[in-house]
């Protein structure tokens, strides 16, 4: 190869060769275009669709739960919502067709509750039936009817709001039963009046059944009733000059504290729960 030649050749570059030396200009009318950054919105996690909040509960699909809020079958805390893609939290009251409703599984938790806690879902309570169960479950599920803070025994926690109102139901109800401890012995006139039905400031006051039990002292009584809460032993007791040593709740309705040591829960099985649905 001539000199000519072999300094023609070193000169020469080709067109890939100024394209490259192009492409790395530093030049500010050659720098790519950057977009500016949307700003991130923010969202509340503890929010959910209300089509959503209603599918989730198992009653329609999102597209008929649309139809229904649409025509105001629906309810938040008391107002009907006709408004798409309106937004709830776990925490409020949602209504379809007049019955409350809840985004989640349906989940039924048995109590055996210790002194000292309090039934509440408020907070500033002190220990609560709550702290018991937290670790239960995540739902949002509460106790149904009360035990005083120094009862004792079992506790029926759920979200099922049909559950809830079968309890609360002031003609039907589900009965409980309790062991008490008076500071003396029941006279068994006093039993057999409480067992008849008796008033009290003009109120007719009845319980399901009322023994003694069997091997025990007659200040152990059994009393069964169908009050969610327990402070009608109280008034009955008192009223009749009896003092209420111990108050335990040993069953509810078919459900009993077999294998629940105190302090402990347990989800109720499958069974127990079709049989509660029965009552």
């Amino acid at each position: 190869m001539s000199r000519h030649q072999d300094s023609k050749g070193r000169g020469n570059t080709s067109g890939r060769g100024q394209a490259n030396r192009k492409s790395k200009s530093l030049a500010r009318g050659n720098a790519p275009f950057k977009k500016k950054a949307k700003p991130k919105t923010t969202s509340n996690s503890d929010e959910i669709r209300l089509n959503k909040y209603i599918a989730n509960s198992g009653i329609c699909s999102r597209r008929e739960a649309d139809e229904n809020i649409a025509i105001g079958l629906v309810t938040v805390n008391g107002k009907v919502v006709t408004e798409m893609g309106y937004k709830v939290k776990r925490e409020d009251d949602v209504r379809f067709d007049g019955q409350r409703i809840a985004p989640e599984p349906k989940v039924y938790v048995l109590l055996n509750k210790p002194k000292g806690f309090a039934t509440t879902t408020a907070e500033g309570k002190g220990r609560t039936v709550m702290d018991l169960v937290a670790n239960a479950t995540s739902a949002n599920i509460r106790p149904i009817g009360r035990l005083g803070r120094n009862s004792l025994g079992l506790l029926l926690f759920t979200n099922d709001e049909k559950v809830v109102q079968k309890f609360t139901n002031s003609k039907n109800g589900v009965a409980r039963l309790f062991q008490v401890e008076l500071n003396k012995n029941l006279k068994f006139e006093d039993l057999k009046k409480i067992k008849e039905g008796f008033n009290i400031d003009g109120n007719l006051i009845t319980v399901e059944d009322i023994s003694y039990i069997e091997g025990e002292s007659k200040n152990n009584i059994g009393i069964k009733i169908k009050n969610t809460g327990n402070s009608i032993l109280r008034t009955i007791f008192e009223t009749l000059k009896y003092d209420l040593v111990k108050i335990d709740c040993v069953a509810i309705g078919h459900l009993t504290k077999k294998d629940i040591p105190r302090g402990h829960w347990k989800h109720l099985t499958e069974q127990e729960i079709n049989t509660l649905k029965m009552l």
